[in-house]
């Protein structure tokens, strides 16, 4: 099944993920309290394949099997690709690969913001030289085969999370995270409240250094739940 892609997510959300992080915003999911599978958070062994400079795009999915690379080049050269990260479910094959360095080139040239392969891709050296956004479960050198349509812009299940299309997609050093698109706007109020409590964090701590090298009163590091334990040990 081949379908339109959905429509691209609003200038005024992407740019406010872009001064976010992948764990604020999954820290933000846990903050509304919204119950998704693994909160959005794709398996560990997802990984950035070169650059981990933020990706943040709107999804548009492929789903084949077996390294078959066909419905990943159909979605490529028959879809708008101008701010989507193209999301690939590829049934964690192991055998080969889906994606190599030539196809990024051209992804990137057409103005993707990135792709995330529920698999295997190759020439990850030339990947890491690219400056763009590639993760995927590991690296085999041997090449995909092209065999069927697949599906694409359909909802997948990837590396763990569900993912459909117009979701938001997230990546950065440390994965990739998918936020449904109607839960949106809740987890990113809540995770720049939660990027707010970390910048003061951070200067509680610098201001901490600074008294403790001048001599000075320590304020308080320790969060209220070990304070309370430390006053019960201390009576």
């Amino acid at each position: 099944m081949i379908n339109k892609n959905a429509p691209l997510l609003p200038d005024e959300i992407l740019n406010r993920v872009k001064k976010l992080s992948v764990a604020l915003i999954l820290d933000g999911v846990k903050k509304a309290k919204i119950s998704i599978p693994m909160d959005g958070c794709m398996c560990a062994e997802m990984k950035p394949v070169g650059t981990t400079r933020l990706m943040v795009g709107t999804a548009l999915t492929v789903e084949t099997e077996e390294g078959d690379n066909l419905p990943i080049n159909i979605a490529a050269y028959t879809r708008s690709l101008e701010g989507y990260v193209m999301v690939v479910d590829g049934k964690a094959y192991k055998e080969r690969p889906y994606i190599g360095d030539l196809f990024e080139r051209a992804c990137k040239a057409m103005g993707l913001s990135g792709i995330v392969v529920n698999g295997y891709s190759r020439d990850s050296e030339e990947t890491k030289k690219l400056d763009f956004p590639v993760y995927s479960l590991g690296i085999i050198p041997r090449g995909p085969v092209r065999k069927g349509e697949g599906n694409i812009n359909t909802d997948i299940h990837c590396a763990g999370v569900e993912v459909k299309p117009g979701d938001l997609v997230v990546g950065d050093a440390d994965g990739v995270c998918v936020i449904p698109r109607e839960y949106i706007e809740v987890v990113l109020e809540k995770a720049e409240e939660k990027l707010e409590y970390e910048e003061k964090r951070v200067a509680l701590i610098e201001s901490y250094a600074e008294a403790l090298k001048n001599g000075e009163a320590l304020p308080e590091l320790a969060p209220k739940e070990v304070i309370e334990i430390r006053e019960r040990l201390e009576q």
